[in-house]
């Protein structure tokens, strides 16, 4: 078994440094797809306004339904109509 001498442990982390240089631009590529923390606080508080008004709606639309629900039984039970 063959030991390293100073040359090999300055090949090595030569190496290294030049593997971990690579793998830093390649997160920092990455990374630039990302948006920015403002932008994306921006676009959550636009879904999440969107989100709020589609539940709203979709309250005032159940509330319709029920209206219309027993406004039915109304006629229904007038007319002496089954609802099944």
């Amino acid at each position: 078994m063959a030991t390293l001498d100073n040359d090999d442990l300055k090949a090595i982390k030569a190496l290294i440094e030049v593997t971990i240089d690579k793998k830093e631009l390649a997160v920092k590529e990455h990374m630039s797809h990302l948006p920015t923390k403002d932008e994306f606080y921006g676009k959550m508080d636009e879904v999440m306004g969107e989100l709020k008004t589609i539940r709203d709606e979709q309250a005032l639309q159940s509330q319709r339904l029920s209206d219309h629900d027993d406004r039915i039984e109304k006629v229904e039970s007038y007319l002496g109509i089954s609802s099944n």
